[in-house]
């Protein structure tokens, strides 16, 4: 057995930017530094390494099915959280197997009893990056600077290495031996296919692979107009982006796509593959090569149309706000007459937002007045990357002509005044659809969220009283929102996730449209949880320390999910469209 004492080397990582490649390529030694990532677990949590910066170290094993050295090692993992938790250790585990699905991986876990997270490296640049050798071999991390303080087995010999490892951390005191060989056994060698390529990530194409990977993802954000921070114009902005983009794909803040893939699947998915994730962070970890040829993100004469679906049949300009520079804006609730004297059956609504930096949402409505709203219906709404919303064929929503249109509309303040003129374009059908769209609403207005609490849920319910026909769904909380779902449970009380959400993100008010829309019969009931963040570990949070009640304005909260539906047999819809339902619960 092999032990190596406490390394003052130089980190791996500074070594390879000092080269002009990013991020670890080799196995990852006492005092290196471990990048951020996130990653779901088995149960389809979202675990971010840095977020648990709280605790004074992590410990992360690689778990692999069948591996003998996990499976033995596994009472004296649970041992040690078991004694450290109290003492602000996480301990996680990490699947990299290429050959592992979820599905096996959650079936082992209940087989071992393995009651500790496994975080799921379907792409393996997790684990390349952590340079893991074989299951069974565990880093742990000091949340100080997010180091590697041991790397090894849990114990070898009847040393307890780990143990030894989190003591000295946690009473700030050198690991007098920061590294051993890993146990060898059955089943535990893991293969990372990608790294004993990095000569080809260095060929990888800058102008046939990467820059067109950016403009069928990245470009319609990133581009001038666009909602994005920067504008992606040229290979040298690209490599001068490169360690921003590499993290942000790490930790899938981008693209932002938020949906669990293990449920369902969405046709407006913006996540990329799992081969263009490899291809474009082992791009950068080669040093981002511009290689030969043209320059497709120079080059690009793409037009972007002011209205992406082309110019509306009906153009309706919001009245004019004003924006103060600085205080507090309670919702603005404008109307619009509507100029047509016929009834017309819309096919598609889009939004041009005013001015971006101080618009964060629209929510667009009708009715004959403010108070029956409700017995009109729903036009949608703008919210920040959000595209048109475009009804199914065989849908459509009727709007009469003594409609007016109603638009709740959420400022927010930029530091300088401004003035928001907004407008919403409505195109329409030539004849009437076979069915109305229609929208149920699931609120819950009741809710607390006690304050330092880093998991509170919360849930509302409606049960459908006849067949439909779900096509999409939409969630929505504020800051503290941390994740979401849709649950249906069926007459015969199976149930099924339409949606789960476990990384929610304010910035990005997704709606989620099924690939293939989904048959609800009779008497199905759709759960919406919530669960929300009110600790100071959320970055985001106003106020840890206050219990939080329902509210319009950011720093309260909200319980709010949409389905979008129709009716299986239009005659089974009600003359006039139902109340909001809202049923609450706190779990």
């Amino acid at each position: 057995m092999r032990v190596k004492q406490g390394s003052k080397l130089l980190g791996i990582a500074t070594t390879l930017a000092l080269s002009g490649a990013i991020g670890p390529a080799l196995a990852l030694s006492p005092g290196d530094t471990v990048d951020n990532f996130r990653l779901l677990d088995h149960t389809g949590a979202s675990r971010q390494l840095y977020y648990l910066s709280d605790m004074k170290a992590v410990v992360l094993m690689a778990q692999g099915n069948g591996c003998e050295v996990v499976r033995k090692s596994l009472p004296e993992m649970q041992a040690l959280r078991d004694k450290y938790r109290a003492q602000g250790v996480e301990l996680l585990m990490i699947n990299s197997n290429l050959a592992d699905t979820r599905d096996a991986i959650e079936k082992e876990a209940k087989a071992q009893g393995i009651d500790l997270p496994i975080l799921l490296d379907e792409t393996q640049i997790i684990g390349e990056s952590l340079g893991l050798k074989r299951n069974g071999e565990l880093l742990v991390i000091n949340t100080k600077g997010w180091k590697v303080a041991y790397r090894g087995p849990v114990s070898a010999g009847g040393t307890p290495y780990a143990a030894n490892a989190l003591d000295a951390v946690i009473n700030a005191t050198p690991v007098k031996t920061a590294q051993v060989d890993a146990s060898k056994g059955k089943g535990c060698d893991l293969k990372f296919p990608e790294a004993d390529r990095k000569q080809a990530h260095a060929n990888i194409s800058y102008e046939k692979t990467i820059a067109p990977m950016l403009i069928d993802n990245c470009v319609t954000c990133h581009r001038q107009g666009g909602i994005g921070p920067w504008q992606m114009t040229s290979y040298d902005m690209i490599k001068g982006f490169s360690p921003m983009i590499r993290e942000v794909v790490r930790t899938e803040r981008m693209p932002p796509w938020h949906a669990d893939p293990h449920y369902n699947v969405f046709s407006n998915d913006r996540s990329l593959s799992k081969d263009e994730i490899k291809k474009l962070v082992h791009w950068i970890e080669a040093g981002s090569p511009r290689g030969g040829g043209s320059d497709p993100l120079k080059d690009l004469k793409k037009q972007w149309p002011e209205w992406a679906l082309g110019e509306p049949d009906l153009i309706v300009e919001i009245p004019a706000f004003d924006v103060p520079a600085t205080g507090v804006i309670p919702y603005q609730m404008p109307s619009a007459d509507n100029p047509l004297g016929h009834d017309v059956w819309v096919r598609a609504v889009d939004f041009q937002p005013g001015d971006r930096t101080v618009l964060h949402h629209i929510i667009a409505t009708m009715g004959s007045n403010a108070e029956s709203v409700r017995d009109g219906g729903s036009l949608g709404g703008y919210v920040p990357g959000a595209g048109p919303m475009l009804l199914p064929a065989e849908t459509g929503v009727l709007i009469k002509k003594d409609a007016k249109f109603f638009f709740q509309m959420h400022y927010t303040v930029s530091g300088k005044p401004a003035r928001d003129v907004s407008r919403m374009g409505l195109y329409f059908r030539k004849d009437a659809p076979q069915y109305q769209m229609r929208s149920a609403v699931l609120l819950n207005p009741r809710l607390k969220i006690p304050a330092n609490t880093k998991e509170h849920t919360e849930s509302a319910s409606k049960t459908f009283d006849h067949d439909v026909i779900v096509y999409n769904l939409l969630p929505h909380s504020h800051f503290r929102g941390k994740a979401s779902d849709f649950i249906a449970t069926y007459p015969d009380g199976r149930t099924e996730t339409l949606l789960s959400v476990p990384n929610y993100d304010f910035n990005w008010q997704t709606t989620y449209e099924l690939k293939t829309p989904k048959l609800l019969p009779a008497g199905t009931k759709v759960t919406h949880h919530t669960t929300w963040d009110n600790s100071a570990q959320n970055k985001a949070n106003p106020d840890p320390n206050r219990e939080v009640p329902w509210g319009q304005q950011t720093w309260d909260e909200m319980l709010y999910g949409v389905v979008r539906y129709r009716y299986v047999n239009e005659s089974d819809a009600p003359t006039a469209p139902p109340a909001k339902v809202s049923q609450n619960s706190a779990e």
